[in-house]
């Protein structure tokens, strides 16, 4: 019996490179540095070449710790009075209360018509298309623009307002509606249910959490647009006794002073919605 002799073939495998650390500079990573690159040399001939205008930079910097002792360490009312301030403030909440249920009521039938699994894809797009150039306009220039037409005053805050509210909404709405099975829907239309009974029993229970929170989100921030936009509407709201007490009086302890109660009015509107969602939830 004659063996075979040939040599086998050897497995050649490839040999791992040595280190495991592979720089990989792509196109966008490229773009990335050279704008950053750009946005540095930039910052830093501004700061070569910021006219300062004889600025002391020492006695600015006393100045300004001595206007944050007066706003946080020794806030008082000033010029202003401890119930006119109070007013104003719930003229601020009111605002943003009022703003926001206008705008979450009209926001929810249009959010219907713009989810992609109620209606026709051309129509949800569409709607969407004219939200987000809505909101693409800040809000304080809605209020403007309503302002030349209606004249100062609360009137022009609360149209501008629920109008940014509605796009904002509109959209935020739309996704939870989507969020909502296709086939649930489907199943309902072939049983024979109706558009309406399908959005009013079938989709608005399931999403009733989603809405809450993104209506309170609406609130908080329509609250701090009351502040904003109160001095440029004249609403004679906190945010017009916030400007003057800051721009026209320079009382800085007056300013202390709404910036605290602005503070508690944000932190008791988060309880408040952290207590309603847990209580829905907690009963369904």
């Amino acid at each position: 019996m004659i063996e075979n002799s040939q040599p086998k073939p050897e497995t050649v495998r490839p040999h791992a490179p040595k280190t495991t650390h592979i720089s990989l500079i792509t196109k966008p990573r490229l773009i990335l540095r050279a704008v950053l690159g750009a946005l540095g040399l930039i910052t830093i001939y501004s700061l070569l070449t910021l006219d300062t205008g004889n600025l002391n930079f020492l006695d600015a910097f006393q100045s300004l710790g001595l206007n944050l002792k007066a706003m946080f360490l020794q806030p008082s009312v000033g010029q202003d009075s401890w119930p006119l301030l109070l007013r104003a403030l719930a003229t601020s909440v009111s605002l943003a209360m009022l703003t926001t249920l206008l705008g979450a009521l009209i926001a929810f039938f249009i959010a219907v018509f713009s989810a992609r699994n109620l209606v026709p894809d051309g129509l949800a797009d569409t709607i969407k298309a004219v939200m987000a150039f809505i909101r693409s306009i800040p809000t304080i220039l809605w209020v403007l623009i309503y302002s030349v037409v209606m004249g100062l005053g609360a009137n022009a805050a609360v149209v501008g307002l629920t109008f940014h509210s509605v796009a904002y909404l509109v959209k935020a709405y739309s996704e939870s509606i989507e969020e909502t099975s296709q086939d649930t829907i489907e199943a309902l239309k072939a049983s024979g249910v109706g558009f309406w009974p399908i959005v009013f029993q079938a989709i608005l229970p399931s999403i009733i959490p989603a809405l809450l929170s993104w209506t309170f989100i609406r609130f908080e921030i329509n609250f701090a647009n009351a502040v904003a936009v109160g001095a440029a509407a004249g609403a004679d709201d906190i945010g017009y006794y916030l400007f003057m007490a800051s721009g026209f009086y320079f009382n800085f302890h007056e300013v202390g002073l709404i910036v605290y109660l602005l503070i508690a009015v944000a932190i008791v509107l988060e309880v408040v919605s952290m207590r309603l969602r847990g209580h829905y939830l907690k009963n369904n």
